[in-house]
């Protein structure tokens, strides 16, 4: 069984590191001018993934923030996965062949599900699935549109396709530190049959174990963002306690 993976986010808005409450762009904190200089932070206390979301690109539906993503790719020692306005195989292809080791794709899984499949098809397990819920159903364009997807039945779907991970965010607990929702997270991992990562609402080191102790039920990993930058504890402290 693979350790239990930590992944410490940074989400690009303007060229900054920000964070939003509950996905809401007007309630948004400036964190640090630099994702590089964040990524490299990150990586000296252990990261072996990074996460980066192009907020800017997930409302405008094309990658805005890719040079921050590209030098953090070519230049540290981390594994990178970004998600944020991927809608298209140019895209993709952009990202994957520029040093990125994983495409997240989310808006375009609920509008074009026979586009995402073929992606899978084509790229494995370089594609993750995001899964952003409001009350059970997937949310797109940057959590502003909710559709009448439910998370589960997604899941199913693109997990029959191929897909091997899905990053699972109740937006109800993301950027309000409040915890993470551990059973939906395992009841998509059940219900998939893949590997979930946890994002959203993480804000102790027991929180953390939490989700680590339900490795063998799916849940592979946890994003940590607003926790890290509210200084709750560092990365070297999760590291530390779940045993990545």
């Amino acid at each position: 069984m693979r350790p239990f993976e930590l992944y410490p986010a940074i989400d690009m808005r303007g060229g900054k590191c920000v964070r939003l409450f509950q996905g809401d762009y007007e309630q948004e904190t400036v964190y640090g001018d630099s994702p590089f200089d964040m990524a490299k932070m990150f990586a000296e206390q252990g990261a072996r993934w990074i996460h980066m979301v192009d907020l800017d690109g997930a409302k405008s539906a094309e990658k805005v923030n890719h040079e921050h993503v590209l030098r953090v790719a070519t230049e540290l020692d981390v594994h990178v996965q970004v998600g944020g306005g991927i809608r298209t195989e140019e895209d993709i292809s952009f990202y994957l062949e520029n040093g990125v080791d994983r495409v997240i794709l989310g808006s375009v899984a609920v509008k074009n599900p026979a586009f995402t499949k073929d992606m899978l098809k084509k790229y494995g397990e370089r594609i993750v699935i995001g899964l952003d819920a409001r009350e059970g159903y997937v949310a797109t364009e940057g959590w502003l549109d909710k559709s009448e997807v439910k998370a589960t039945d997604l899941a199913k779907e693109m997990a029959a396709s191929g897909a091997k991970h899905f990053i699972f965010t109740d937006i109800a607990r993301d950027g309000t530190l409040e915890g993470p929702n551990t059973e939906a997270i395992a009841e998509l991992a059940k219900v998939s049959g893949a590997e979930v990562i946890a994002s959203g609402g993480v804000s102790s080191l027991q929180d953390l174990e939490i989700l680590s102790n339900r490795i063998s039920d799916g849940i592979e990993g946890a994003i940590i963002g607003k926790a890290l930058y509210t200084e709750r504890f560092t990365l070297t402290d999760a590291i530390r306690k779940v045993g990545q």
